[in-house]
């Protein structure tokens, strides 16, 4: 049936047209803007996740700008913990050329300033844009990546960077007294029963040897070892006594001129007298003599003929012996009194009881103390560290311990403007001190080191990171250039064929006229 009012051939050409012109006005889109995805209208799902990605890659180009700006921070601060490490090591140079005590120690002191205010120079200038890592001990934590979860949800990720201290700083004792007993103090006494009424002098620590027999033997042997050195005494041929033999022993070991030890006589009795000042003397004793028995210190060592070994006599420092169970926190302040003054260190992140035991002795010797030596060492049984104090003087001094949370930390190169090596006692410890300065300084190169290099590979993983999400945006969204163009050319054709077909399909109704002729 045909009508005039209704002409279907034309509406189905119509609307293939119409279809035909919108997909060629979304290919000549695609070929115009490069995607195929332009707007949400286009394909909602995969332009919303676009965008996200889009978000991401924005942000970590931020985040590589700020890796680089981490990154030239660090490394101005390595470059300074190194030089600093170089002028510390030129510095144990002169230290070591003072010991000589026919040098010009003055001239060298000068150079051992010079070197000390240069050091102060460059952990001044060690900054970057106002940010200087060789001051202080706050941590800087740099922007490092924005991890998104399965969620959505997005957090920000740090690379924290620790300041390694360099300075003279000499801190800032905290106001909390919840340290008092981080540490313990006793004398050098051979009994070791502490420090008597807080006290400690110079007076020698002792060990008595009892020689007790009726008779003394004829032309018999006794040896006696101290610290190492092994004295010999024969008794005469006839006439001995116990008195006799211990004058004769005591007369030997003063002969043998063994350091700061000296011995005494009384009746068969003889004392061992040490003065020095860190290290414990060892003590054996051996005889022929059978009838001969010593007893150490009023204790039996053994039956007749009987000797000892590995008896020793305690160092003449008094000892502050710090906890090995109490953590170190950063502000903590550890503090010991000599003669009412006090010597303060506090702690910095990080660090441990030796760090405090060292950095005490830094203090004292800095501070020039007279007749007052300080050495640090560890208790080979219990592990903890001890720090060593010898009082050299005429009279005793009161010697006090205490301690302070929340304080600022002392400078880790407190002291270096200090050291002294116009005198024996300055050269001695400036030679023990400056290896510490030296590890503090190492420690610091090093561990920016170590996280530049975690920024340098972060950095590069950001950038690839960034080009692979860049890449995974354009294969959900652009176009793809090759099939856009053969498309728009059948599109071309089709729209032609389209407008004949129309054209034709308007023509049917013309028929129909030639039926009313």
């Amino acid at each position: 049936m045909s009508s005039i009012l209704t002409n279907t051939s034309s509406m189905v050409a119509l609307q293939t047209l119409r279809g035909i012109n919108m997909s060629l006005e979304q290919t000549q889109a695609e070929i115009s803007t490069g995607k195929s995805v332009g707007s949400a209208r286009d394909n909602s799902a995969i332009w919303a996740i676009s965008k996200v990605m889009e978000s991401d890659v924005r942000g970590f180009k931020a985040i590589s700008e700020s890796l680089s700006l981490g990154e030239s921070t660090v490394a101005v601060a390595r470059n300074g913990a190194e030089t600093v490490t170089d002028l510390l090591v030129q510095m144990k140079e002169k230290i070591v050329g003072a010991q000589e005590e026919n040098v010009d120690r003055g001239k060298l002191q000068a150079d051992i300033d010079a070197l000390s205010d240069q050091i102060a120079s460059v952990v001044g200038a060690a900054q970057f844009n106002g940010l200087n890592l060789l001051s202080g001990t706050d941590e800087v934590n740099i922007l490092s990546s924005l991890d998104r979860s399965a969620g959505g949800t997005v957090a920000a990720s740090d690379i924290a960077v620790a300041r390694q201290d360099l300075s003279f700083d000499a801190g800032v004792m905290g106001t909390t007294n919840n340290l008092a007993t981080y540490i313990t103090a006793a004398d050098g006494s051979n009994s070791l029963a502490g420090v008597a009424g807080n006290q400690f002098s110079n007076a020698a620590n002792t060990m008595t040897i009892a020689l007790a027999s009726a008779t003394a033997g004829s032309s018999n042997t006794y040896n006696l070892q101290v610290n190492g050195t092994t004295v010999t005494y024969t008794s005469a041929t006839s006439g001995n006594t116990v008195t006799s033999v211990a004058d004769g022993i005591v007369a030997a070991l003063n002969a043998a001129g063994i350091e700061d030890i000296t011995a005494s006589a009384a009746t068969g009795t003889i004392t061992l007298s040490s003065t020095v000042k860190f290290d414990d003397v060892e003590v054996n004793f051996s005889t022929t003599d059978s009838a001969v028995t010593a007893n150490v210190n009023g204790g039996g060592a053994g039956g007749a003929g009987a000797g000892f070994t590995g008896e020793t006599i305690n160092a003449r420092a008094s000892s502050v012996t710090f906890s090995t169970t109490a953590a170190v926190q950063d502000g903590d302040g550890y503090r010991v009194s000599i003669g009412g003054v006090n010597y303060d260190y506090i702690a910095g992140p990080g660090e441990n009881m030796e760090d405090v035991a060292r950095g005490l002795k830094t203090v004292i010797d800095g501070a020039g103390v007279a007749n007052i030596s300080t050495n640090v060492m560890q208790d080979a049984t219990t592990g903890a560290w001890v720090l060593q104090l010898d009082n050299d003087s005429s009279t005793d001094l009161a010697l006090t311990d205490d301690g302070f949370s929340g304080g600022t930390a002392t400078g880790g190169l407190s002291g270096v403007d200090k050291l002294d090596v116009t005198t024996d006692e300055g050269v001695e410890a400036a030679l023990a001190n400056i290896e510490t300065y030296i590890d503090t300084a190492i420690g610091a190169a090093a561990a920016f080191g170590s996280v530049e290099g975690r920024i340098e590979t972060q950095s590069e993983f950001i950038q690839n990171l960034t080009d692979s999400l860049t890449a995974g945006i354009g294969s959900l969204v652009d176009a793809d250039m090759e099939a856009a163009s053969a498309r728009l050319q059948a599109l071309q054709v089709q729209q032609q064929l389209g407008v004949q077909s129309l054209s034709i399909a308007n023509q049917s109704p013309q028929s129909i006229l030639s039926l009313f002729r």
